[in-house]
């Protein structure tokens, strides 16, 4: 997906320059023709000639070359790039970038590159979440520049918590998410997808519901939306702003979801079912608040409408079906049992069991299942990254 692609990879002091090895690697793999800029601290974690053996090209970090008389122009390296990404973005070198200082040949090309730059940051917690760190962050998205967050887990002073640079995989994913926004990979397409809970009255106070933040379904539509897709968010009840650029249409009920869907479906190229719909509803709704009078008080509840199930009798060639499991136990067989029943291209299985994953959290952990092919399992990661995982299975499907 990066073949031929001009790529500039910015280093700088941090024990993550490790992890810019495998990021290179990944780079080349791909196709992309990379370029490597250190900072003079890089090379104290990383040595030049580590990267220069997977970029296949010298590696700078001065201007000039004492040794054979090189002159590195840091104008013509900004203006070479197709893309330049720093991985990992110290503080340091953040608040350098954020107020335009410019004592390193890395900041030079910084400042010369007219290329997109996207940004991995890599700290301790407590600095990562230090306002000065938060505010210089800021200023880099409002010079245009994009952000890939950091994660979570072990840091090299031993504590845990946000501050990791992100992985390597997840950098190139990003990159490739990027290049695919700008060829319009989805251009044309209409997409529906929904997200969050639903809400099933019992009167005009109470209701049945669930604890799904939406943040998944969001996480696809901005991903979508960026492949240049015509995205129409249906979400239940949830404290998420709507996506910038993304149509929305706001329900409660399960009802309101299936009606919405169902309207939208004839028109629609690819549909993705991420939101957590109620399976029952009661069967009457008070008028008026229920009195607490009894020590028990009965509840009947009747079915709520199946939308996987519906859109998929419907669904017509050339249109895309995407559902979503959530199994707390026989995970694979109910997934499979799903895929088949409601005749869906793929549906997306994750337990709210594992560690940091289901409702509420920012990771989660999917596995895939297509028909006539092997289960394919995802990682523990964001779920900005799952919801690239997801897309990029989408865009391959749509190329068969």
């Amino acid at each position: 997906m990066l073949q031929g692609k001009k790529i500039l990879v910015g280093v700088c002091g941090s024990i993550a320059a490790y992890k810019s090895a495998l990021l290179i690697r990944l780079l080349v793999k791909e196709g992309a023709e990379v370029r490597v800029v250190m900072t003079p601290s890089a090379a104290s974690f990383i040595t030049p000639l580590t990267l220069a053996t997977l970029a296949k090209h010298p590696v700078y970090s001065e201007y000039f070359n004492e040794a054979n008389g090189t002159w590195h122009n840091h104008v013509e390296l900004g203006l070479w790039a197709d893309l330049m990404v720093l991985a990992p973005l110290s503080a340091n070198t953040l608040g350098k970038l954020a107020n335009g200082l410019c004592d390193n040949l890395l900041c030079a090309v910084y400042l010369s590159a007219r290329c997109p730059v996207y940004v991995a940051p890599a700290m301790d917690l407590d600095m990562y979440a230090h306002a000065s760190t938060q505010a210089n962050l800021q200023a880099l998205l409002s010079y245009g520049n994009r952000v890939i967050d950091a994660e979570s887990g072990e840091l090299a002073s031993g504590l845990d918590g946000k501050g990791r640079m992100a992985e390597p995989e997840h950098i190139v994913q990003a990159i490739q998410a990027h290049f695919a926004a700008e060829r319009g990979t989805l251009k044309g397409k209409r997409v529906i997808i929904t997200a969050g809970p639903t809400y099933e009255p019992l009167d005009p106070v109470r209701f049945i519901g669930n604890h799904s933040s939406g943040k998944m379904g969001y996480a696809i539509a901005e991903v979508m939306a960026g492949y240049g897709a015509e995205v129409t968010l249906i979400a239940g009840p949830t404290s998420l702003p709507d996506p910038p650029g993304i149509k929305c249409v706001h329900v409660m009920s399960a009802l309101e979801m299936h009606a919405s869907a169902l309207a939208l479906f004839p028109t629609t190229d690819i549909a993705v079912l991420a939101a957590a719909v109620a399976d029952y509803r009661p069967a009457t709704v008070a008028e008026q608040k229920i009195k607490k009078s009894e020590d028990e008080f009965t509840l009947t509840l009747t079915k709520n409408p199946d939308i996987a199930k519906d859109l998929g009798s419907r669904k017509e060639v050339g249109q895309l079906l995407v559902g979503f499991a959530l199994e707390t136990n026989n995970g694979l067989e109910n997934a499979q049992g799903k895929l088949e029943k409601k005749n869906l291209d793929f549906i997306v299985l994750n337990s709210p069991s594992d560690e940091g994953t289901g409702f509420g959290h920012d990771t989660n952990r999917i596995t895939i299942l297509a028909r006539n092919t092997k289960p394919k399992e995802f990682e523990l990661k964001s779920k900005k990254a799952i919801a690239q995982d997801i897309v990029n299975e989408i865009t391959t499907y749509l190329d068969r």
